[in-house]
């Protein structure tokens, strides 16, 4: 492997998120598919003139986090190395299904929007996530359990996603604060994903992935990962299985990058929209380039920083 491939999940959409993507043609089945999700409204047009509060809805939101990597992945198809590792935070699991070549792209944009409507449906008001760093596992799980809550997400170097109700999510922050986290922020999504709470979901979202095809021909040596373990999908229904049960469980996205590593991967691209993944792989693995696609500002700069790492693991 000379590439490892993420893509970002909630919480990141912006106003620019497809001023590398949305205008080439490329992608434009793309983003045609998203506006017929999205009721007829261009994707690119809600992140140009809405308010950030608009596109960070669940649905909304999910749908544009699932197209920008989707979009992504076709623009720099040429540029792409053959042997690659994929994976994908919260829905940009989803995402990197697409990106990996074991579904079909359209068929990933549907299924996201299946997918938080799944999730909508069984969420309750005031559900979300809380971010907290600076605490070792073991204070976070006495947090968890005072307040009813759970461990949504693992990220690297003691950064946690907590989920839970709107008051446990309150009283969280406060008790972390006081404990001395670094950092504690509530974050802008709608669900508390990741958790027991939403079970019901999984099951609906699994019922719907028995029924999903493999694409026509998923290309060779490339590895993609669960997220709740961090391992290669090998099986295409045990690993479907594992996606719609990532909905209620905890993803281990620290042991993702450590499988990254393990994988080969020489540098580390996110496909965005943000730069979270990248600047997290950066941080643990400060001895591997690491970038976003929102850090340049042509495709063409993309390309050329991908086909220097490329050629630096070329066996030949």
């Amino acid at each position: 492997m000379s590439l490892a491939i993420l893509c970002s999940g909630q919480g990141r959409q912006h106003s620019g998120m497809f001023a590398l993507t949305g205008d080439a043609p490329r992608a434009g089945a793309l983003f045609q598919q998203a506006t017929a999700l999205l009721g007829g409204r261009d994707p690119r047009e809600i992140v140009r003139t809405d308010g950030a509060e608009a596109f960070h809805h669940d649905r909304v939101g999910q749908i544009l986090c699932t197209l920008q990597p989707l979009a992504a992945a076709a623009l720099l198809n040429g540029a792409i190395p053959d042997r690659i590792v994929v994976a994908g935070y919260s829905v940009g699991e989803l995402a990197a299904w697409g990106v990996a070549g074991r579904l079909d792209a359209i068929q990933t944009l549907g299924l996201a929007a299946f997918r938080a409507e799944a999730m909508d449906a069984v969420s309750q008001p005031g559900d979300g996530l809380l971010f907290v760093r600076g605490l070792s596992r073991k204070a976070i799980d006495g947090l968890c359990e005072r307040h009813e809550a759970a461990i949504a997400i693992i990220n690297p170097a003691d950064a946690f996603m907590l989920g839970g109700s709107h008051n446990a999510l309150h009283a969280m922050a406060i008790e972390a604060r006081a404990m001395n986290a670094l950092r504690v922020i509530v974050l802008p999504v709608e669900v508390a994903s990741h958790t027991p709470r939403l079970a019901k979901a999984s099951a609906v979202f699994c019922e719907k992935l028995v029924r999903v095809t493999p694409a026509a021909a998923s290309p060779p040596h490339v590895r993609l990962l669960s997220g709740i373990d961090g391992t290669p999908v090998i099986d295409f229904y045990q690993g479907l299985g594992k996606l719609a049960a990532q909905i209620s469980q905890t993803v281990r996205w620290a042991d993702c990058l450590q499988a990254c590593v393990e994988s080969g991967a020489n540098a580390f691209l996110e496909l965005g929209p943000g730069t979270a993944l990248s600047r997290m792989a950066a941080a643990d693995y400060p001895d591997i380039p690491a970038r976003s696609l929102d850090d340049f500002q042509t495709l063409q700069g993309v390309q050329a920083w991908i086909a220097h790492y490329a050629a630096r693991n070329d066996p030949r």
